[in-house]
């Protein structure tokens, strides 16, 4: 059961639904118990609350049905609470430049809602803006693992995601909730980054994956479980060998479970995806995001220690 708690942080600190506003639930049939508990709170703030249920998308990043896209320009909050990812979606964005205010929940569940989703929103800001602020100033980014990854990466003129620590009260603004992240897409990369926590699909890793990176692009894996990333990657095209993303983890109350939406969010972490990079203002735009954990890294910000062995110096 999903615990009020959870939903009256979501709705009162992070969302902060106004009762003369509306609000849109979008959920599939894979996660419609937890979007409904999310309809039925949100129904007790505005009568203006509405609840549509798809068919589960096949992969992150895909395109909710095209009705429903337009639906989505027509609220003033929505969450979107589906197994696959809208967040880097031509929909998600649409909805945000029309001012809608959405948080995006893939493949959670009710363990993570219980437990990761009542934290302390403003403290929660103040430490992603303290990164956030670091990074955006940045021009090269070193990260390295006893494990073995060794990879540089330049910032560019990316977009940031997550600087708000999950406050998403103001028109257009957008978060992954459980919120704990900072991430922005790199301008190019170069080296070997070694997942070894979690990867969407796989869970929890028995053995690593080795990605090996040339001018942004992955032009190798290695693993146990290679053959099925690239399997997933080559259904996609090109594009899906985009490194898309550099993220570090912030959220205090979470843990490294299996499940990528949470994981990504784990102190002490952090994580690389490939894919769609274009809620970072990125032009690969490609039905697919995927985001692999790294565990107790050495971060260097333009020669400068942000963390050592996955602690913040």
């Amino acid at each position: 059961m999903v615990k009020v708690n959870a939903l009256k942080a979501v709705f009162e600190r992070s969302l902060k639904l106004k009762k003369t506003e509306s609000c849109l639930i979008v959920t599939d049939t894979v996660k419609e118990p937890i979007g409904r508990a999310f309809y039925e709170y949100a129904s007790g703030i505005t009568p203006k609350a509405r609840l549509i249920v798809i068919e589960p998308t096949k992969e992150h990043a895909e395109e909710p049905p095209a009705d429903v896209a337009r639906e989505m320009l027509k609220y003033n909050v929505e969450i979107l609470v589906t197994a696959k990812s809208l967040t880097h979606t031509r929909a998600r964005k649409a909805a945000n430049a029309a001012g809608a205010r959405i948080a995006t929940m893939p493949n959670i569940n009710e363990d993570i809602v219980n437990r990761c989703l009542d934290v302390d929103y403003e403290a929660l800001k103040k430490e992603s803006r303290r990164v956030y602020d670091i990074l955006r100033e940045s021009s090269s980014i070193k990260i390295t693992t006893a494990l073995g990854t060794d990879i540089a990466l330049t910032v560019g003129k990316s977009g940031f995601f997550g600087q708000d620590g999950g406050i998403l009260d103001g028109p257009g603004s957008y978060g992954n909730l459980p919120e704990g992240e900072v991430s922005f897409a790199p301008e190019t990369c170069n080296g070997v980054y070694i997942v070894d926590a979690s990867f969407p699909g796989l869970g929890l890793l028995k053995s690593p994956l080795i990605f090996e990176v040339k001018q942004g692009k992955v032009k190798a894996i290695r693993g146990v479980d290679s053959k099925e990333v690239i399997a997933r990657l080559d259904r996609v095209g090109p594009g899906a060998y985009v490194v898309a993303e550099l993220g570090i983890g912030l959220n205090p109350k979470a843990k490294i479970i299996g499940n990528i939406l949470e994981d990504e969010k784990v102190i002490g972490t952090v994580h690389i995806a490939v894919g769609n990079n274009t809620s970072y203002g990125g032009n690969n735009d490609v039905p697919l995001h995927l985001d692999g954990v790294i565990k107790d890294p050495d971060v260097v910000v333009d020669g400068k220690p942000l963390m050592e062995k996955g602690m913040f110096v």
